[in-house]
């Protein structure tokens, strides 16, 4: 039994050596071949510039960048975050309902409102309207 204890610590040493492996050898390997010349290392005006879309830059590099996105992409991960854990409570209710009883159903309920009042209060804050 002490021996399987220990195996298990051996296998997460490997893992571990070998996430720190594998990385630092494409590093090397990157370094060593653009020594050797196979990764060019010529300057090129074009690659360097800013990219919009295929459209010629207007401006500075941000000028074109609304910031209302990270607001919006903000709420978005919130919302995503709920349903990722509203799907696996909602497949295993049956099971948890007849284990625990309405806690389950409560505790989920309760969840779901304080997700639905801060979309309330990013409602009247005025950060789901474009302005």
């Amino acid at each position: 039994m002490l021996d399987d204890y220990f195996r298990q610590y051996g296998l997460i040493a490997i893992f571990a050596a070998l996430a720190v492996a594998v990385p630092t050898g494409m590093l090397l390997v990157s370094t060593t071949l653009s020594f050797l010349g196979m990764r060019p290392r010529i300057f090129n005006v074009m690659k360097s510039s800013i990219y919009e879309g295929g459209f010629a830059t207007i401006g500075g590099r941000w000028s074109g960048f609304n910031f209302r996105f990270y607001g919006l992409a903000l709420l978005f991960v919130v919302f995503d975050v709920e349903v990722v854990f509203l799907f696996p409570w909602a497949a295993s209710f049956g099971l948890l309902s007849a284990q625990f009883g309405a806690f389950v159903l409560v505790e989920m309920l309760v969840f779901i409102a304080i997700l639905v009042l801060g979309w309330v209060h990013a409602w009247k804050k005025g950060d789901l309207q474009w302005k």
